[in-house]
């Protein structure tokens, strides 16, 4: 009885977990309909890798790849929804500015931002508003967004607002030496996007190109390259080539991954 009850615990922390990677994502989908998802993924990779070597060691590289493909396309709308969130940061604090500056509270200049804002900062704002109704105090809802969206920025906003409803000030000024720092931010992370766009287009084609090359060869021609599964020789050598790859793709985003 107590082991059903923890196992249950668990899986429900797990769905919870899910559901706000999913809702941080922007994703329309139920934890569970993402799990189904993620199952006919496993499936249909699976059987793609099956059906031309009819091999169970391909079902489950397949089977595999699709089990975590669906995770990855996650994090990706996850990273690129925050990349959004932070793009949009300013436009939403000078709305913020201007309405404070008219003589609006921070609670009415949060519902104006979220009438006239774009997705994703519009649902974000709807988030806080929410918590709102519901009775919690604007300390705690704005702790609540700073969990929900891991947003560097948005830690900043969080903190000085906290910080000024503790020790006061004017909210409008600081709001904008906050836009200041938040455009200065963004301009230096795209430049160094742009500077280190050659050396992560070079990793991925370094990391993928013996992978596509390996098989357009066991496609054309499946008995020249089937020792590298069934001599014991040929799996250590691809053992150590996909640890080489991971290594070497591993020290190339190492490289080309600068901290702003």
């Amino acid at each position: 009885m107590l082991k059903s009850l923890l196992v249950r615990k668990k899986d429900s922390k797990r769905r919870e977990r899910l559901e706000q990677k999913i809702s941080l994502a922007g994703i329309p989908l139920k934890a569970e309909e993402f799990v189904v998802f993620q199952w006919f993924a496993v499936l249909i990779a699976g059987g793609l890798f099956f059906l031309p070597s009819h091999q169970m060691v391909m079902f489950l590289a397949g089977g595999s790849l699709g089990y975590y493909m669906p995770l990855l396309w996650l994090k990706q709308k996850q990273k690129k929804r925050i990349e959004l969130f932070n793009a949009g940061m300013p436009g939403m604090l000078t709305s913020i500015i201007s309405s404070l500056k008219a003589g609006f509270s921070f609670l009415q200049s949060l519902q104006m931002v979220a009438q006239e804002s774009d997705s994703p900062v519009k649902e974000e704002i709807e988030f806080v508003l929410k918590l709102l109704q519901y009775g919690t105090s604007m300390e705690e809802a704005l702790i609540e967004w700073k969990k929900r969206m891991p947003s560097e920025d948005l830690d900043l906003l969080v903190e000085a607002i906290l910080i000024q409803k503790q020790v006061g000030g004017n909210l409008a000024f600081l709001l904008g030496k906050i836009v200041d720092t938040t455009r200065a931010r963004n301009k230096l992370e795209n430049q160094v996007k742009t500077l280190t766009a050659q050396g992560r287009l070079s990793g991925l084609i370094i990391a993928f190109l013996p992978i596509g090359l390996g098989g357009i060869i066991y496609f054309l021609n499946p008995e020249y390259i089937s020792p590298l599964f069934t001599h014991p020789i040929g799996r250590s050598l691809l053992i150590a080539a996909v640890i080489s790859e991971v290594i070497g793709f591993m020290f190339i985003r190492k490289i080309t991954t600068i901290e702003v």
